[in-house]
């Protein structure tokens, strides 16, 4: 790893560590129910959002058109 990238690192760091101290503080002010959602709510960003199941019906309803009409001809 060269010196640059070591040093980018650091910078960065150093940037975000000052908001996000703020941004602890701040939550440490609300209740604890909120401050539990704000430490989880990068976790719960992690999982996929699954797709909604009305694609999935769609689909079927023009798969069913489909067959219907090849049958008629």
């Amino acid at each position: 790893m060269s010196w640059q990238a070591v040093a980018l690192t650091v910078l960065i760091i150093v940037i975000l560590a000052f908001p996000l101290y703020k941004a602890v503080l701040w939550a440490k002010k609300m209740p604890k129910g909120a401050f539990f959602f704000m430490a989880i709510m990068p976790l719960i960003a992690l999982f996929p959002i699954p797709p909604p199941q009305f694609k999935n019906l769609e689909k079927a309803k023009q798969t069913q058109r489909k067959k219907q009409k090849q049958d008629e001809k």
